[in-house]
């Protein structure tokens, strides 16, 4: 979704913004749904971070800094990609 995109534009587009913001959610909401077991397991992955990351958004969502949600979407997402490619070869595209 950032690809293409700059930080000017997450100021300027608010359904971008919006889109971004719900993305990072999601993402939140699937971490915690992940057993403490496969936690454990792929311990490399921040789990409570990104859990605490949701939680912000949702519950702060008047609050939420766009220049947090650019960071995490532009370096912390795609290094969480590569780590869930490695934990889960084959599950993640």
């Amino acid at each position: 979704m950032v690809s293409d995109r700059t930080r000017t534009d997450l100021d300027n587009d608010r359904m971008f913004q919006l889109a971004l913001t719900r993305l990072l959610e999601i993402i939140g909401e699937a971490a915690a749904r992940v057993t403490q077991a496969g936690q454990t397991r792929y311990a490399e992955i921040p789990w409570p971070q990104i859990v605490s990351t949701r939680n912000r958004i949702i519950h702060d969502d008047d609050t939420v800094n766009d220049d947090v949600v650019w960071d995490i979407a532009t370096l912390e997402v795609p290094a969480l990609i590569v780590a869930l490619e490695r934990a889960l070869p084959g599950h993640v595209s």
